[in-house]
């Protein structure tokens, strides 16, 4: 079978495993025709379609294709120019919900009947399901700032309150964060990070969750005294803090690849944060790749303490070929070099 529908070319692959099952989901979007995402963007006219494959045996087999724009996107989708998913993996959350993650070029402004692409704005949103994959929604789009292709991961917070990180690419030079406590129907306003920057135009980027075999019980400030929480959480505003209680301030790390140079494509990294909710403590890149790369998406087996990274690369340029590498947590700690940065400061971003 092929996963496409007629006179469409199929685009931006987004699987995610459903564990109860042993299910994999894999979205993607078909584009009409030729129509580039650009065309869209500047005449207002969506050429996309959302849709869905699913495997019960680990990919051996596919089931036909499944269109769910009506059902996920309705009518809204006169407001979007274009959309899609990923490029990357989707998360089954702690409660069970699968997460997709999505952007979509929204129009927020019409004169009469008529569009105004020239207003079209990027935003990232999440594709859910609460029924192991049967019916699927979305959430809010992350406004205001421009966001566009994104990945998230679950952080286990105090007390095992679980909060949803998204990492968002964007023009600005910089990564945009936004955390979610709802698990992704709504994030909380975005903001930039300085320690991960973005070459011009942006590129996508991966991130992924785990526990690591030991976590400090005791949260300090570089002095060695205890840090406030009021200090261990800016990246959250006051509606999203998770209360008071005593203990670490996260049960989870984040690990991210992403390129490290502000000015082009160049030289994978692989960042470490050990306080995802806390002030912003990006450790310094582990160049996995140096020289030309591109896309990245990250995988974890968190029993084992693997990592692996599928990768674009290159001598020349970045799309020269797919790339596989395989690493150990402890290749991480060995390798990265912690800059974590007092409340209130960042540390530069690597410069190339």
């Amino acid at each position: 079978m092929e996963a496409t529908l007629p006179g469409h070319r199929t685009m931006n692959p987004c699987p995610v495993w459903e564990q109860k099952s042993g299910r994999v989901y894999l979205f993607f979007i078909c584009v009409r025709g030729h129509v580039t995402e650009r065309q869209q963007v500047m005449s207002g006219r969506n050429a996309a379609r959302l849709c869905l494959i699913c495997s019960r045996d680990a990919g051996c087999s596919w089931s036909e294709v499944r269109d769910l724009t009506e059902e996920v996107i309705g009518a809204e989708v006169k407001r979007w120019a274009t959309f899609a998913v990923g490029p990357g993996h989707g998360i089954q959350l702690q409660s069970g919900r699968l997460v997709i993650p999505a952007y979509a070029y929204y129009i927020p402004y019409w004169f009469f009947c008529f569009r105004l692409p020239c207003k079209a704005k990027p935003h990232s949103l999440m594709i859910y399901s609460d029924d192991l994959g049967t019916t699927w929604h979305r959430g809010r789009l992350i406004k205001p700032m421009t966001t566009v292709e994104c990945e998230v991961a679950e952080v286990i917070g105090r007390a095992g309150v679980p909060v949803l990180y998204c990492s968002a690419r964007t023009p600005n030079r910089c990564r945009a964060e936004a955390f979610s406590i709802n698990h992704g129907e709504y994030f909380q306003r975005p903001a930039l990070s300085s320690q991960l920057c973005e070459p011009p135009h942006g590129c996508q980027g991966s991130v992924v969750s785990f526990r690591p075999v030991d976590i400090l019980q005791v949260s300090q400030d570089p002095h060695g005294r205890d840090a406030s929480p009021i200090q261990q959480t800016p990246l959250l505003d006051s509606s999203l803090r998770l209360g008071q209680e005593a203990g670490p301030l996260s049960e989870s790390w984040l690990l991210y690849s992403h390129p490290t140079s502000k000015k082009r494509r160049v030289n994978l990294g692989i960042y470490l944060n050990q306080t995802p909710l806390g002030a912003a403590c990006w450790s310094r890149p582990w160049i996995l790749h140096c020289g030309p790369c591109g896309y990245s998406d990250l995988a974890v087996l968190e029993k084992e303490g693997l990592f692996g990274c599928l990768f674009e690369c290159g001598t020349k340029g970045e799309c020269e070929q797919i790339a596989f590498r395989l690493f150990t947590d402890q290749e991480i700690l060995s390798h990265i070099q912690e800059d974590c940065s007092s409340p209130g400061k960042d540390s530069k971003p690597t410069e190339n």
